[in-house]
Formats: structure tokens, C-alpha cells, sequence
């Protein structure tokens, strides 16, 4: 026994009951958090990095997918671009900028909408996110686009007991006309706005400035393939309406534009694509006496929606 007694007091550690006070030492430490969460680690720094990155990331796609984030740089396009409503996150500023009338105006305009972060930043991470862009001191950050599914445009006017009237953009690669395009289907009673999801104009700041502020309450759906998007409209009973300089009808003569339709204006440079001119309906033309050959798309979609809203009023 006495050899026992001399092996357990060479033992390391406390001989007697603790009274609880390591157990309770533990209580609330919970689980170790993950390496990412983990400051100094190398999995930390990595996440860090990334998250820094992230206005320049695609987002995550929804049900009609999502644009990226955007960047405005400059003082004067920025100061524009919260005058015109365009939807922001946050106004970065940088540290120690030259305090001038514009600088003054934007600070106010984003305390004004609310909703803006702002985030004093050095010059040379302002430098960073624009990719050295001369931005003047202020960035601001445009959030990602919502866009619609096809589909969605039809349903919710039908959901309203009216028979939809939507544009679809063929090839039309400058923003400010589908900005004008928004404008004019908010104008004329238009139910969205349909645009490809590649070589094709989105909803950036230059589009929302175009709409003047119209794109807040007109929805702009994207397609994977535009003219399966078509081929969809018909079976639900849509009439697809394409305008084309050499058209076969001309828009005063289309009773169409008195139901269900979709119309579709091209580029102003190629028009219609082959495959989408296939899938048409009908190919309209609009008269121009005046001896124009093309109109652009902004002008050409105003023109043939008022004619649908005048049928229809």
C-alpha cells in the first residue's frame, strides 16, 4: 500500500476534487470557431482578402439571375447619379479629399436617402477598387440588379386582368437606350422589360439614369436564350411583334397590338437577329417619311408602344 501511495504522489496535476472550478472554467466557451473566423490565421486572412474583393464579384444568381456589383467613379458622376435616384449601398470618401461643392453635395444627397454607408477610405484602396481610375476622391457603389424571369412579366399582368405588353431587346448593347426604353414602357402602361443575359445592355447606373427613376417600378427580366424566352410567350398565347426596316406590315395596320404582345426591337445598326426574326409573328415596320433609315431603339420601342396603348385606351 505504501507503494501505491508513493506512485499516485508523483503524479502530475491536483490530488484532490478541483470543486468544479475547472468544469466552470469551460462553461460558454462553445465549440472553436472556424479557421476562417479564427484572427491570424491564414484562412482568415484569405477571407479578409476576399471579402475586400467583393464589388468585384458576380453575385449570387436568383430566379432571374443578378448583375454584379457596379462602381460609379468621380465626383460629378457620382453627385448625378444620387440626384437621378440610382440605387446605391455605400459612397466611399477619401481620407483628407479637397472639400469642394460637389464632394458637399454628395455627402448631403446620401445623408438625405438613407440607406448609404459611408466609409472613409485611404487613397490607394480607393486607387485598388477602381483599378486606378481617376475618381477624384468618391466611389460609389451601385448593389447588384434584380432582375426578373420572363416569365414573371407575363403572370403579373395577367394577375392585374391585363393583357401584357412588353418589350424585348434584341442585341441592344448601349445602356442608355434600355434606360430609355424602361422610360417609355412605364410611359405607355408597358408591363417589364426583357433583355438577353449575354452581349446585351443591363440595368447599370448609366441605365437608371436614363429611366429617370422609372426602373424602380418597371421590372427588366433577363433570358438565358432569348428566343426560347419568345418561343415560351408564343405558347402562352403572346403574339411576338418584331420591328424590322423591310417589315411586311406596318404598325398602323397591326391589330395584334390590341391583345397580348411582345415586341421586339433589335439593334440600330443589325436589327434583328436571324433567329429571333424567325420567331416572330409578324415583322413591323415603322413609316418614316422623312427618309431616315433607322431609328434607334429607344425611339422605335416609344413609337410602336404608344400605338398599343392608343388601341387599347
Amino acid at each position: 500500500m505504501a507503494t501505491n501511495n508513493r506512485r499516485m504522489s508523483g503524479k502530475k496535476g491536483a490530488q484532490v476534487g478541483s470543486g468544479g472550478q475547472r468544469r466552470k472554467g469551460l462553461e460558454g466557451k462553445g465549440p472553436t470557431p472556424p479557421a476562417e473566423m479564427r484572427k491570424g490565421h491564414k484562412k482568415n486572412r484569405v477571407a479578409n482578402a476576399k471579402a475586400k474583393q467583393a464589388v468585384r464579384r458576380p453575385a449570387p444568381r436568383g430566379r432571374g439571375g443578378r448583375s454584379s456589383s457596379e462602381l460609379v467613379v468621380g465626383r460629378n458622376p457620382v453627385v448625378e447619379a444620387l440626384r437621378e435616384g440610382v440605387p446605391a449601398s455605400t459612397l466611399y470618401v477619401q481620407q483628407f479629399i479637397d472639400n469642394d461643392e460637389r464632394v458637399r453635395e454628395a455627402l448631403q444627397l446620401a445623408a438625405e436617402r438613407g440607406g448609404i454607408n459611408l466609409m472613409e477610405a485611404p487613397r490607394p484602396e480607393l486607387d485598388r477598387m477602381t483599378n486606378g481610375l481617376n475618381h477624384q476622391g468618391l466611389v460609389l457603389q451601385v448593389p447588384p440588379y434584380e432582375y426578373a424571369h420572363p416569365e414573371d412579366l407575363a403572370n403579373a399582368a395577367y394577375d392585374d386582368g391585363e393583357d401584357p405588353l412588353i418589350v424585348a431587346l434584341d442585341g441592344v448593347t448601349d445602356p442608355r437606350n434600355l434606360g430609355a426604353v424602361v422610360r417609355s414602357v412605364s410611359a405607355f402602361g408597358g408591363h417589364g422589360v426583357v433583355v438577353p443575359e449575354r452581349r446585351a445592355a443591363g440595368m447599370t447606373a448609366g441605365a437608371w439614369k436614363t429611366s429617370a427613376g422609372t426602373a424602380a417600378r418597371t421590372p427588366v427580366a433577363r433570358a438565358t436564350n432569348l428566343t426560347r424566352a419568345l418561343e415560351s410567350y408564343k405558347k402562352a398565347g403572346i403574339v411576338v411583334v418584331g420591328l424590322a426596316a423591310d417589315g411586311e406590315h406596318e404598325i398602323g395596320e397591326l391589330e395584334a397590338l390590341q391583345g397580348p404582345v411582345v415586341i421586339v426591337v433589335g439593334s440600330e445598326g443589325k436589327g434583328l437577329s436571324r433567329l429571333v426574326g424567325e420567331t416572330c409573328d409578324f415583322r413591323v415596320r415603322i413609316p418614316m417619311p422623312g427618309g431616315a433609315e433607322s431609328l434607334n431603339a429607344g425611339v422605335a420601342a416609344g413609337i410602336v408602344l404608344y400605338e398599343a396603348a392608343r388601341r387599347r385606351g
